[in-house]
């Protein structure tokens, strides 16, 4: 991913040096702070890891059942009747199945907790799109960069507390 948004930072400049300076304006916003000191950005990440929590204990007591019917089962399968083995048997395969469908329904590429941390994420990055907008357009900016892949940019070209000002606005 640097390595595509150092190719994009050399395109935008070849065409701005093509163009001429004096004709473009180009600002910058940092990214990171704006995720570190934008509030909803923290209380997503805040839920998000509340209720990841929530479902590693879930997880984990879950598995610890597992493994205790296991411990279980094998102390006590040589002195078990038949019918005794395959209950239990049934029983340990059945938490397993509940196990890795618990996983996969909660923390798997399609389970629960990463949807809904797609969509915070999607919700707060299109609201941080609509503030770099409307900085670039009230200041006149022709580009907006991510400081992410800046070697050197001057910091009155920042615009990272005018975009935290447009969010904030927008919030209240």
């Amino acid at each position: 991913m640097k390595l595509k948004n150092k190719l994009l930072m050399a395109t935008v400049l070849l065409c701005v040096h093509e163009l001429g300076w004096s004709q473009i304006k180009v600002g910058y916003v940092q990214s990171e702070r704006i995720r570190s000191e934008y509030e909803e950005f923290r209380v997503a990440e805040n839920e998000l890891q509340l209720e990841f929590r929530k479902a590693q204990f879930e997880f984990q007591t879950m598995s610890d059942r597992l493994d205790s019917l296991r411990a279980a089962f094998e102390t006590q399968r040589l002195m078990s009747s038949p019918e005794w083995k395959r209950e239990r048997e049934q029983e340990i395969a059945g938490l397993e199945r509940q196990v890795q469908d618990f996983q996969l329904r909660k923390v798997g590429p399609e389970g629960e907790l990463y949807q809904r941390q797609l969509q915070m994420e999607t919700e707060i990055i299109q609201k941080v799109q609509r503030a770099v907008s409307k900085v670039a357009i009230d200041r006149g900016f022709d580009y907006i960069l991510d400081s992410v892949s800046l070697l050197y940019a001057k910091p009155t070209h920042n615009l990272t507390d005018d975009v935290l000002y447009e969010l904030r606005k927008a919030d209240e």
